[in-house]
């Protein structure tokens, strides 16, 4: 009888590990990401090619995820099929060319604070499109399922607090002596087309959105994901360089031309598409594309606290009160999902017992389960 109690504290150690593993390796992409909104305007400040700096990015996303993939998932990787090549072809498309292509001309017309800000949509969309196609249910007669919906919300509201109220400010920090010395020429963009950039900031998120529920669909159909995102990451590649060498004509929009667009063109390639994409894969896999966009709102806030120490960004009172709103929403969300998860777990339990009681006792099963249905 010891055995399978050790066996189940077993099992709730390591569910306790894992989750863990999980909400800290989704706290770190959004480190790594808010970081990105900011080297991305650095990178376009310096005049890189929105066309082309992509292509560079994810040939180092590539070349990182293909041994990973090769080596680690050569004999578990399911066989290669026509419809598979299909569905990674329009992840590649939807996921990278498409959501990186948005992004960068949203970045461009608009500012990091906004562009992070607006990405706060993407949890909101991600919940509407998983529940639309059932990976995500919401039992709105639990209490997991009301913290989701009102987690969203939550976050949502609080991204749009920052975007659209500032108020008064709160914390000036003292600008630097020297700007013209930063390695990196940084701040909104001037002279820009602001409705175009709003426009693609949005289309960035609705194709996130996609993405992150579309593998899902792949991912179970295809478990190898470092195979998933190799293949993503080459045909985005192919799709980027048709589109750059009909649109880019100019040969110096293909050269790199200081250390400052190289450094952007390695963190953006090896750090984000390569390592972070990679943890938002790993963690799709276990929580599902609800909890991965859940944390998203947390970048706007890291965004903040960046753009002050880069930029010296003043606080402003609409921020500080966005920024609650958003740790109260992301808390929402966790917390129900951890609480789905608990009673899933539960039910699973529950449902062993049942079956070691009827493999031990069937005749007795056979004649209590009748009486117990006839009494509800």
């Amino acid at each position: 009888m010891a055995a399978p109690g050790t066996s189940a504290s077993a099992k709730r150690m390591f569910a306790v590990s894992e989750g863990a593993k999980l909400h800290l390796a989704m706290t770190i992409f959004q480190f790594v990401y808010a970081g990105n909104h900011v080297i991305m305007r650095a990178a376009l400040n310096m005049g890189v090619s929105k066309l082309v700096f992509p292509i560079y990015r994810n040939i180092i996303a590539l070349v990182l995820l293909v041994p990973f993939a090769y080596f680690i998932e050569r004999k578990d990787r399911p066989p290669l099929t026509l419809s598979h090549l299909i569905q990674f072809f329009l992840l590649g498309f939807l996921g990278i060319t498409l959501n990186q292509g948005f992004y960068l001309f949203g970045l461009d017309n608009t500012s990091p604070s906004f562009a992070s800000a607006t990405e706060n949509a993407v949890p909101a969309v991600t919940f509407i499109l998983a529940t639309l196609i059932r990976l995500e249910q919401v039992h709105l007669n639990r209490r997991d399922g009301i913290a989701k919906v009102l987690g969203t919300l939550t976050s949502f509201i609080g991204a749009s607090v920052i975007t659209l109220y500032k108020g008064p400010i709160i914390y000036s920090p003292n600008p630097p002596s020297d700007q013209s010395d930063l390695m990196f020429a940084l701040g909104d963009a001037k002279e820009k087309n602001w409705t175009l950039g709003c426009i693609c900031c949005f289309g960035h998120c609705l194709c996130w959105a996609s993405w992150i529920v579309l593998q899902a669909v792949v991912l179970k159909k295809y478990p190898a994901r470092f195979s998933v995102y190799s293949f993503t990451c080459f045909f985005s590649i192919l799709q980027f360089l048709a589109i750059a060498g009909y649109f880019e004509r100019d040969s110096q929009a293909w050269h790199v031309h200081s250390v400052g667009e190289l450094f952007t063109i390695f963190y953006a390639g090896l750090v984000v598409s390569g390592i972070g994409f990679a943890i938002q894969i790993w963690v799709i896999q276990r929580r599902g594309p609800v909890f991965v966009s859940g944390y998203l709102p947390l970048q706007t806030m890291l965004v903040a606290v960046m753009a002050s120490i880069a930029l010296s960004e003043e606080f402003y009172l609409g921020g500080m009160i966005g920024a609650m709103l958003i740790i109260a929403g992301l808390y929402l969300v966790v917390w129900g999902k951890s609480e789905e998860t608990k009673l899933a777990t539960a039910k699973d339990a529950i449902m062993l017992s049942s079956d070691d009681s009827q493999a031990r006792f069937p005749g007795k099963s056979s004649l209590v389960q009748p009486l117990l249905n006839s009494g509800e």
